[in-house]
């Protein structure tokens, strides 16, 4: 499979690339590899990314590193953690951007009630809408 990222979490000192966790990002998914004798590999479907952070610390910026969170709608992982890569700025926006495309190929819709006006609409137990002044 064609990767567009593959990155290693690296230490934070140097940014010297001694870990055993990669991190394979490409078209569809997300793939997080971790462990020497017990490996472990956690994915996540970029349709499933609703939001990406980027953060860098004095260190970090000092040897070319950052670190990505994504916040998914994953069940086994709600927060997925890239540590101390490189090309972190590349890395968030190419997943900021794909996880958008994915939404709208598979046509997922993400909606959040930002309202907490009472005097809009109420629902009752049968989904059905009414106003509250009936």
């Amino acid at each position: 499979m064609e990767y567009a990222f593959n990155e290693r979490k690296r230490w934070l000192f140097f940014g010297l690339p001694f870990t055993f966790t990669v991190y394979h990002i490409g078209e569809d998914t997300l793939s997080i590899d971790k462990g020497f004798f017990n490996k472990t590999e956690d994915d996540c479907y970029m349709y499933k990314i609703q939001d990406v952070k980027h953060s860098a610390s004095l260190f970090e910026r000092m040897f070319g590193l950052g670190t990505v969170t994504c916040f998914t709608a994953d069940v086994t992982d709600r927060t997925l953690i890239l540590k101390h890569i490189k090309h972190s700025k590349d890395v968030k926006n190419y997943l900021f951007e794909k996880s958008e495309a994915a939404r709208i190929k598979r046509r997922t819709l993400n909606m959040q009630n930002i309202s907490a006006d009472p005097l809009m609409v109420e629902f009752d137990q049968s989904g059905a809408s009414g106003d509250i002044f009936d």
